[in-house]
């Protein structure tokens, strides 16, 4: 592993443990060159899953591309990494049964999690993702969604 600070590759680890339920295995190491510590995650990468999206083309499924996604709604509130990382997590597992998903699919299995996480993270994905033109598309997708009648 590459030293963050001056590049080395010769690191040891210093810790190692398993979260996220045993699905991803956190490392703690230390550079044997400038002795500065960083942490490492290792998980394993799903290469087979693709998105179809709603232009009917297809690409292959990325985690990062979708934890940025996810990020751009979370900004500036009390959400954690730890927070995003086991709500992907889990959504992946649902999504992983299958070798093709739509990107409909994953976008509302989002909005679903975020809702549940944090309601200002889920009107600000909701917002992108179903395209809101004006202030009442926001109105009209907060009554329908918090505001029991």
């Amino acid at each position: 592993m590459q030293c963050p600070k001056c590049d080395c590759v010769q690191t040891k680890v210093v810790d190692s443990r398993t979260i996220e339920k045993g699905k991803v295995t956190r490392r703690r190491r230390q550079c044997l060159e400038c002795n500065v510590r960083f942490t490492t995650f290792e998980r394993i990468e799903i290469t087979d899953l693709v998105i179809r999206k709603s232009d009917n083309t297809s690409e292959l499924y990325s985690r990062d591309k979708l934890e940025r996604g996810i990020w751009l709604s979370c900004g500036k509130l009390d959400i954690t990494k730890k927070d995003i990382d086991e709500m992907i997590s889990s959504l992946e597992e649902q999504w992983f049964a299958t070798k093709e998903i739509s990107s409909k699919k994953i976008g509302e299995d989002v909005i679903t999690a975020l809702k549940e996480l944090n309601d200002i993270a889920y009107i600000r994905f909701a917002s992108v993702y179903r395209d809101f033109k004006d202030v009442n598309d926001f109105i009209a997708d907060i009554q329908k969604t918090f505001i029991k009648k």
